[in-house]
């Protein structure tokens, strides 16, 4: 995607998730010793659908064409094996706790993306060919839940997404299910949708507009509005305005979404790649306020993301582990040195799992019956394993739970009790922000 104009900045409102645009006060953490200690939450969203049985539930004893020519490795948890091709992730087993159990009955991208990432299923049917854009009718992204009943600051916003959601084979710049939907524009994402090992252009001032001119018509323009720069606007449009403005003329605000000041040796330990530095921008955001980033990793060079249906294990060996293994161990260790992973809830899943049976293109379709999420920090209990499957891979054979439990589990962590109700921003109709139930295992 190209360059985000300024104005388009401006206009389209992508910070409509700061937090002192809400009404409602920010729901504070719980002091369950099962949830509430999170503050932030950094989702790795794997979208195409990363294929479990070569990375998290491998199955040595199945016959070849199920197993597949990677080996399981151990890891520093005896016990717990991962894919061969995870070796830094493996020497990490004690912070991670996987869940080898999800599970839902439908294999389409369009169905599952909006399930995994709402919780809900679509008012409108979503097929395999589903070309839909996001609408106000949609339920929201988590991430704009937590921005609505988690974030407190006017500073940042509270969900970003870098970049938004899209499926590969939409022609549309974000899927529905991505944004806020019945929240409203204000919870929207900010979307960083270039490349963020670059200065982010909608973040600059035009060279010839000095702060003082910016200043300027922003007064000239609050003076047509007929309300005061630092009055609260009547309404939405002018909410993101004017969060919108509050970035671009804020330099200390500028200077977070920027890697400059990264050392080059942390820069290079999450790799010098799209996703590696998408990671490193994603705990500057935490680390500074932001309650909620998400990665939705579909940009790779080699392979059509991790919807492997051809070439499943050369893409996955050259390409796609290394550079989650990369990245993800980096962003745990960044983390942890910080002091920030018991309050950061780091989530890596995707829509759905991948086929046991390898087909006749070398690949693994796709598989909605069984998949692996991973979690680490935010009060996740690390170097366990929650749920199994099946010897191939296929079904659970405990713990079965589905998307609604996992997005229950999120808000759980980070102190938001499943049942406190939302409401539609254009009708006022009740919905509780999960009809899931919270993972208690996994804590």
């Amino acid at each position: 995607m190209g360059p985000i104009s300024r104005r388009l900045f401006l206009e389209a409102g992508t910070l409509a998730l700061f937090g002192g645009a809400s009404p409602a006060a920010p729901v504070k953490a719980g002091n369950s010793a099962a949830g509430g200690r999170a503050k932030s939450c950094i989702l790795v969203y794997l979208l195409g659908g990363p294929p479990h049985i070569d990375m998290w539930d491998l199955k040595p004893d199945a016959p070849a064409e199920i197993r597949g020519p990677f080996e399981s490795i151990e890891t520093n948890v005896p016990g717990i094996r991962f894919g061969e091709h995870l070796p830094l992730l493996a020497q990490q087993a004690d912070k991670l706790a996987v869940l080898r159990s999800l599970t839902y009955p439908n294999n389409d991208h369009p169905f599952m993306t909006y399930h995994t990432l709402t919780g809900r299923v679509s008012p409108v049917p979503l097929e395999a060919n589903t070309v839909l854009p996001p609408s106000r009718n949609d339920h929201p992204h988590m991430g704009a839940v937590v921005s609505k009943f988690k974030h407190s600051s006017t500073d940042v916003p509270g969900y970003v997404a870098i970049p938004e959601v899209r499926l590969r084979m939409q022609p549309l710049p974000v899927a529905g299910g991505g944004r806020a939907g019945m929240l409203g524009p204000r919870y929207d994402p900010f979307a960083i949708n270039d490349d963020p090992t670059q200065p982010l252009p909608a973040l600059q001032l035009p060279h010839d507009v000095s702060a003082e001119r910016f200043a300027r018509r922003q007064s000239l323009l609050a003076m047509l509005d007929g309300h005061s720069p630092g009055s609260r606007p009547p309404d939405d449009y002018q909410t993101l305005r004017n969060s919108a403005s509050r970035l671009l003329g804020s330099t200390s605000t500028q200077e977070i979404f920027s890697l400059d000041k990264e050392p080059e040796t942390l820069r290079d330990r999450y790799g010098m790649h799209r996703f590696g530095q998408s990671l490193l921008l994603a705990r500057r955001l935490v680390e500074n306020g932001v309650s909620f980033v998400a990665v939705h990793f579909n940009y790779m060079s080699l392979c059509d993301g991790w919807d492997t249906h051809a070439k499943n294990f050369p893409c996955l060996k050259d390409e796609l582990l290394p550079l989650l293994d990369q990245g993800l161990s980096a962003l745990l260790d960044d983390l942890t040195d910080r002091g920030l992973l018991d309050e950061t809830l780091v989530v890596t899943m995707g829509e759905f799992g991948r086929t046991p049976k390898v087909n006749d293109q070398g690949g693994r379709d796709h598989w909605g019956s069984c998949a692996s999420v991973v979690f680490a920090g935010g009060g996740t209990r690390g170097g366990t394993v929650v749920g199994a499957s099946d010897k191939m891979g296929a079904y659970p054979t405990d713990m079965a739970v589905g998307p609604p439990d996992v997005v229950a589990t999120i808000y759980h962590a980070l102190g938001l009790k499943p049942e406190m109700l939302m409401y539609d921003a254009l009708l006022g109709r009740p919905m509780t922000l999960s009809d899931g139930r919270p993972i208690e295992r996994l804590f």
